[in-house]
């Protein structure tokens, strides 16, 4: 007799449900929570609530800026970064203050258990495992879930963040089977969106083995070492503390005299026998054979790629990076692969100072499901279901990092719905975030979309070390951050302008400070000893860029005056691109399909014109009168 199982409504409906706990519905749900909503959390492992899927590391070029942005906003990924992490190191220090980034590597299990007990902890923020199977939609509006054990649990608003699980697809070689991570089940909440109408298109990441460090020969590879003093990445580091029974934080920087002992890591290379190796199995590579469809990040390459595509270099740089502090495990970054699992075996072993390596875990690539962002409005809505949010992969982005931010601005967004009140919508010229989400949006990803320096017109503006002063008291303003994290910027920008008007009254080698500043062989650290003790060390690089780019950021603000009244310039959300006179098809279907809220934004769709503006603008123009 076929037995069927019995629907059950989950008896409290939420303000907010968050689908998946990775970094995107972490930073969502805490997020909620944190602006008094009531909220779900739903993902199918309680036990991998944070996990790092990949890499056991945080930021890096223009991703350490996002994660310093997500920080200024009260998210928990920097001040988690610096509570667990084994190495801190500020990367292009001896480059142009606007590239300059923190990276950490992490304790990969103490970050996932912190945050895990985090999300648990936080008032407000209930937990449930299971699979979810379908959104619930009625009149174009969502206002629910039912997961695969026909449970429903109802909701104001939905955030989807289902990582690479929507139809995962894991492969080594050219075996395959369903899971979005290795250990972990798949998600078909694909076919729910597919059934709403959406668009659901195809990408591809993978990851490299893991080698247990007792087999590895370090004596053949060089060292890398933490950065000291070290560039924590929370700018509310110094309220970090170890608890009494606290055993997740493993850096408690509220004591003084508290040391960290850093980790490092190590660098080898590969050799043309390595990659010899490899071309004589491509044809074992699901890549190259046909098996894999989606389409894979260009700005990382599997192993494969590299010898296919760069076939003139004769060695790669391999990085031997640590998993944490109690574990032998080494995450072997450069080699990222699907071969078999022998083949990674011959291809490692012939890595100099791997000659005797031991796999703890093959390298993979997985194929998964992800909706094209365009279907998105800026707040991370979708545009075909109401209160329905998308964040992290399936938006087609790959990375932590980018994850983190879009979880952070849809858990705010949500709220924002909620509570009736306007959007909260970063610009391209207040954020990293602000250019990833426009980018996203606007332009929409034809590859896993990664974030880079160079997408940001203005990053002169947006660096790393001044995005508390960007965004914290804006978001004080929309009761986005804690009252503690308000006064804590607000004392930073009082300490900043003391500095900034000793340099403009003070003179030294016979010119005003501000003049001494401008010269290129000049920095703060030449200063009198006693100059530099008057203030906070930590504050001397942010006058020292203040003042010695003036110019240049000066014109850059006159570029964003410029484009924002673009920007100001709204569009109507009921026009009819249809009825606008002189239009040609081609700019009639882009402008139909991403929806553009500002003549700005309409701008940087790839394919419409600056003639195709001033017929919009002309016709907006016209209907107001």
């Amino acid at each position: 007799m076929l037995m069927t199982l019995s629907m059950f409504t989950y008896p409290k409906k939420y303000d907010v449900l968050v689908i998946g706990a990775g970094h995107a519905g972490v930073e969502a749900a805490l997020a909620a929570a944190r602006m008094g909503c009531s909220v779900a959390m739903l993902t199918q492992n309680l036990d991998t609530i944070g996990a790092m899927s990949c890499n056991p590391a945080i930021g890096g070029l223009a991703k350490g800026h996002m994660v310093r942005e997500i920080d200024a906003l009260g998210g928990a990924m920097a001040l988690n970064t610096d509570a667990t992490a084994i190495q801190w190191r500020m990367l292009n220090q001896t480059k142009g203050p606007s590239v300059r980034a923190p990276r950490a590597q992490c304790d990969k299990k103490a970050y996932q258990f912190r945050i895990k007990h985090l999300v648990e902890s936080t008032d407000g923020l209930d937990l449930h495992q299971g699979n979810v199977a379908e959104i619930l939609v009625d009149n174009d509006k969502v206002y629910g879930i039912r997961t695969s054990l026909q449970m429903e649990i109802l909701a104001e608003t939905v955030i989807l963040s289902a990582g690479t699980f929507m139809r995962g697809l894991m492969h080594v070689g050219l075996k395959n089977e369903n899971g979005g991570r290795m250990g972990d089940a798949i998600s078909t909440v694909s076919d729910s969106l597919k059934d709403l109408g959406f668009d659901v298109e195809r990408f591809k990441t993978g990851t490299p083995c893991r080698i247990n460090g007792r087999s590895i020969d370090f004596s053949k590879c060089e060292k890398q070492a933490g950065d000291t003093p070290i560039p924590k990445f929370s700018y509310m580091s110094d309220t970090l503390t170890r608890e009494p029974n606290d055993i997740f934080t493993l850096n408690p920087w509220g004591d003084e005299k508290f040391h960290v002992e850093q980790v490092p890591c190590w660098i080898t290379y590969t050799n043309p026998n390595v990659h010899d190796i490899i071309r004589e199995n491509l044809h074992q590579s699901p890549m190259y054979s046909g098996k894999i469809e989606g389409v894979g990040p260009r700005y990382c390459p599997s192993i494969e790629d590299k010898v296919v595509k760069f076939a003139d270099k004769e060695r790669h740089q391999v990085f031997l990076e640590p998993e944490g502090r109690h574990t032998h495990e080494y995450y072997i970054n450069g080699v990222s692969t699907s071969l078999p699992y022998d083949v990674q075996l011959d291809f490692i072993r012939s890595i100099e100072g791997l000659e005797n390596a031991e796999i703890m875990r093959p390298g993979y690539a997985v194929e998964y499901d992800y909706c094209p962002p365009t279907q998105l409005l800026p707040t991370l809505e979708t545009k075909k279901v109401k209160n329905l949010f998308f964040a992290g992969q399936i938006n087609g982005t790959s990375g932590y990092e980018e994850a983190a931010a879009q979880g952070l601005m849809a858990g705010v967004n949500a709220a924002m719905k909620v509570r009736q009140e306007d959007p909260f919508i970063l610009g391209r010229d207040e954020a990293y975030i602000g250019v990833m989400i426009d980018d996203l949006v606007t332009k929409g990803c034809s590859e896993p979309y990664r974030m880079f320096t160079s997408r940001a017109e203005y990053r002169l503006l947006l660096r790393q070390d001044n995005a508390d002063l960007r965004l914290t008291p804006n978001a004080a303003e929309r009761g986005i951050v804690t009252a503690e994290r308000k006064l804590h910027c607000e004392d930073k920008m009082a300490k900043l302008e003391e500095i900034a008007e000793f340099v403009r009254s003070t003179t030294h080698d016979c010119s005003r400070l501000s003049h001494w500043f401008r010269r290129p062989e000049n920095n703060w650290q030449d200063l009198p000893q006693e100059f530099i003790e008057k203030f906070d060390s930590d504050l001397w690089p942010i006058i020292e860029t203040d003042f010695k780019f003036a110019g240049h950021l000066e014109r850059q603000k006159r570029q964003v005056d410029r484009v924002s009244k673009m920007d100001n310039k709204k569009i109507p959300p009921t026009i009819d691109y249809e009825a606008v006179v002189g239009l040609k098809n081609e700019a009639r279907q882009l402008f139909n399909k991403i929806r553009p809220l500002t003549i700005g934004q309409a701008g940087r769709i790839a394919g419409i014109t600056p003639a195709d503006l001033s017929i919009v603008s002309i016709w907006i123009e016209k209907m107001e009168r």
